[in-house]
């Protein structure tokens, strides 16, 4: 299958070296308590993950979700500073996002900055996941200014450990080449697999490491993991989810809990996970 538009970029990564697991938004702690427990299990190749109350970090802390956050922060402790194990994406830990919705450019900066000052100040987020994110070139200049604020506010912080801060940008697909030089990540593939299995990668990606770009993927069948897994590492993205749950049968969001084959394929990613 063609899944790339020159063949520059297949020469990015190889195998599953730095490929790893981000988790677009669980559910609720209270409503999906196994997969936040999943996040911090030791083995678990997690790059990060994002926490999302009301489409923000809501009007007060969450108990609940103050306990998860600790938890996955815990967890990216004992990785950084422990043992170092001999993998190198186990040995990452996963950092904890806020969830900041950019509507598409049309939510005022003021509120942006607000909730991201919230998501530090009770969650202790270590990055921002800007979702929604614009993908023309003439939003590009607001998304910089508000994506240079959140790094200042993230290094005015004590939340980023000394790895500093992340910031991932959520187009869902692949926007103008600016934009990789305004954050840490792009999402630039978000959608049902009946896309991703024959889509293909901009020529400019070709520039970037696989580190700088993120894919999830629903309807993935247990069957095509793999297929689904040489998609990822051909189009050069460092970052992945798939999932075999479509949004149908009552789920509102295909991304909101693991996918039924969730330990095949975090084994297929990087260390297997530790029973």
């Amino acid at each position: 299958m063609p899944y790339l538009t020159s063949t520059g970029a297949a020469v990015r990564t190889s195998g599953a070296e730095g490929l790893g697991v981000g988790v677009p938004g669980y559910a609720h702690p209270l409503l999906a308590p196994a997969e936040w427990a999943e996040l911090g299990r030791p083995g678990t190749p997690l790059h990060w993950a994002v926490l999302n109350i009301d489409d923000g970090p809501g009007t007060r802390p969450d108990p609940h979700c103050l306990e998860a956050a600790g938890r996955l922060r815990n967890a990216r402790e004992r990785a950084l500073h422990g043992e170092a194990p001999d993998d190198t994406v186990r040995a990452a830990g996963g950092r904890l996002l806020g969830h900041l919705d950019l509507d598409f450019g049309s939510r005022p900066f003021s509120e942006l900055v607000a909730d991201a000052r919230s998501f530090l100040d009770w969650y202790r987020v270590g990055g921002f996941y800007l979702d929604r994110c614009p993908a023309d070139r003439a939003d590009l200049p607001a998304v910089r200014r508000l994506t240079s604020t959140l790094a200042a506010l993230l290094d005015d912080s004590d939340s980023a450990d000394e790895e500093g801060g992340r910031l991932v940008l959520g187009p869902g697909t692949h926007p103008y080449p600016g934009y990789a030089e305004a954050a840490d990540q792009l999402v630039t593939f978000r959608g049902p697999w009946t896309d991703y299995r024959w889509s293909q990668v901009a020529e400019w990606t070709a520039a970037y490491e696989p580190a700088r770009f993120a894919h999830f993927v629903h309807g993935v069948p247990r069957t095509h993991l793999e297929e689904a897994m040489r998609v990822a590492r051909w189009q050069g993205a460092g970052t992945i989810f798939f999932t075999d749950r479509d949004g149908t049968g009552g789920q509102t969001d295909p991304f909101a809990a693991l996918p039924s084959y969730w330990d095949e394929f975090v084994s297929r990613i990087g260390p297997g996970i530790s029973e």
